[in-house]
């Protein structure tokens, strides 16, 4: 498939900037994947289409303050670093700006000179290998000097940090958030608990590389970058479960529908505890193997992750759900409002 075929037309202006004051009265779009018609809800209506018995899978991971500023030592030069996964123990993979400055053996100084790093290696595509060095527990450190890793289209102050979390996260880990777990609020996860609903909690830390633009014409030869997934055996039975009894199973976000994909392809089809890495990329030709309904925010044109919503709902479905959504100036990607597929 080619590439232009997930562009689509967006203001500037509806890139939204700020989370809403309750995170749960943001917009729904509720798209039918199959008669591709769509109704405009709020999103604390999406009770209302769950059924006792389905299954509601969240993403647990924490967004970590994995943006750092610094100074090269000696020269003072300034330099950037993203976090993007530890590889073991000291040793993290980053993307860096500037790059030039940063060839093996080079050392960079953060904040107070708390936390310094070494380049170890140049990695595919400009990316590096560092090794960190400090005394005490690396997370505090981190979170003294590090700053949250904002999308760059969001370039207003995030007032609060906690506003780029999920109320229900957990594990330590992430460059950026869930996104489509943004909308939930204990009170919201409690009404489907009374409802029947099972809530199941799966872990994949989010990489930059599910934001990487796709730079091939044909989408196929794309590659993902991978990010560590994990699920444990008590969200394995309640999806099995769910799905045995012929209810539905549906992914929070993108990122927990990947770790489904995933663990189901490689178990035929059955839920497995387990822990890895993950590179699935999933575009339109995908045969879902446990995922049933999807809900997700508005996805950049061009896309690895339009392309998934695509694989679920049809590309033209979606193209046209982007087009009204435009029409009725509906908040676009990581603090914008929801869709969700059923």
């Amino acid at each position: 498939m080619n590439l232009q075929e997930f562009d689509y037309y967006l203001p500037e202006e509806l890139i939204a900037q700020h989370p809403l004051e309750r995170r749960d009265m943001s917009r729904l779009m509720v798209l039918d994947r199959e008669s591709g018609e769509i109704d405009h809800k709020l999103f604390k209506d999406i009770t209302n289409y769950f059924a006792e018995g389905d299954c509601l899978v969240l993403n647990n991971t924490r967004v970590i303050p994995a943006r750092l500023l610094g100074q090269k030592e000696g020269s003072g030069g300034k330099i950037e670093f993203v976090l993007l996964k530890r590889i073991a123990g000291d040793t993290w993979e980053v993307i860096l700006r500037p790059g030039k400055k940063a060839k093996p053996g080079a050392r960079f100084v953060f904040g107070s000179g708390e936390l310094k790093a070494e380049i170890l290696e140049v990695l595919e595509e400009g990316n590096r290998l560092v090794r960190f060095i400090y005394e005490g527990v690396f997370e505090e450190i981190l979170d003294k000097v590090g700053i949250m890793p904002l999308p760059p289209y969001i370039t207003e102050k995030l007032e609060d940090p906690e506003r780029y979390q999920t109320v229900y996260a957990k594990y330590n880990g992430s460059a950026a958030a869930p996104t489509a777990g943004l909308h939930f609020t204990r009170e919201l996860l409690e009404s489907l608990r009374n409802k029947g609903v099972q809530i199941a909690y799966v872990m994949l830390h989010v990489g930059l590389g599910t934001f990487r633009p796709v730079k091939v014409d044909d989408i196929t030869q794309h590659k993902m970058h991978s990010e560590y997934y994990s699920i444990g055996q008590e969200a394995c039975d309640m999806i099995n479960s769910a799905k045995k009894a012929g209810k539905k199973v549906v992914a929070v976000g993108t990122t927990s529908c990947r770790v489904l994909e995933t663990v189901g392809g490689n178990n035929n089809g059955e839920m497995k505890a387990c822990d890895g890495w993950t590179d699935i990329f999933i575009y339109p030709g995908y045969r879902f193997k446990i995922v049933d309904r999807l809900i997700t925010n508005f996805h950049l044109p061009e896309s690895t992750l339009i392309m998934l919503v695509s694989s679920l709902a049809g590309r033209e479905n979606v193209l046209g759900a982007y087009a009204a959504a435009v029409k009725e100036r509906y908040r676009f990607f990581s603090f914008g409002d929801a869709m969700f597929i059923k």
